[in-house]
């Protein structure tokens, strides 16, 4: 019967440079092939305070200083941040988030971890929302940037109508 080190598991989680692990990525790293050993390895894990389960098959490092956008996207995969989140990340949104929102392809979700809640929208295409433009609060944008950054967009009807708004 094998045994499976603590400190050796630990070492190879570590040495594996990730901070968010699956059960398949955990079977990789550990190379263990009997169930109840692989799932005990992970318990032990646990219990002493080297991963945190996220939920069912999924993990993080403890130790870790892990951003809530990592989580939220692999929470629920496919997705990612969207927009709204980023631009209120960056001070560029007036409105303060109650939660950490993602788009993804799949259907709409909402999940709750450590006191935050993490909501998924469905996107069916280019995933176009509109919200005010008297939410953005653009006093930390180099206008210059953003202006060069406007040139390499299609001049699209709304994109010149955003643009006239912000008075761009």
């Amino acid at each position: 019967m094998e045994t499976y080190s603590l400190a050796l598991n630990t070492k190879r989680l570590y040495d594996s440079k990730s901070q968010v692990f699956s059960s398949n990525l955990l079977r990789d790293i550990f190379e263990i092939n009997k169930e109840s050993s692989f799932f005990s390895t992970i318990n032990r894990l646990v219990k002493a305070g080297v991963l945190t389960k996220l939920e069912k098959n999924k993990y993080i490092l403890s130790s870790s200083s892990i951003s809530d956008f990592l989580i939220a996207n692999f929470l629920y995969q496919p997705s990612y941040i969207s927009v709204e989140t980023a631009l209120n990340f960056h001070g560029v949104l007036s409105q303060f988030p109650y939660e950490i929102t993602s788009v993804t392809t799949k259907k709409t979700f909402k999940k709750n971890y450590e006191r935050k809640r993490f909501s998924y929208l469905h996107i069916a295409s280019k995933g176009l929302r509109g919200f005010p433009s008297d939410e953005y609060d653009l006093s930390t944008i180099d206008s210059g940037k953003l202006k060069e950054y406007a040139g390499h967009f299609p001049k699209t009807r709304q994109f010149l109508k955003l643009l006239k708004e912000l008075k761009l």
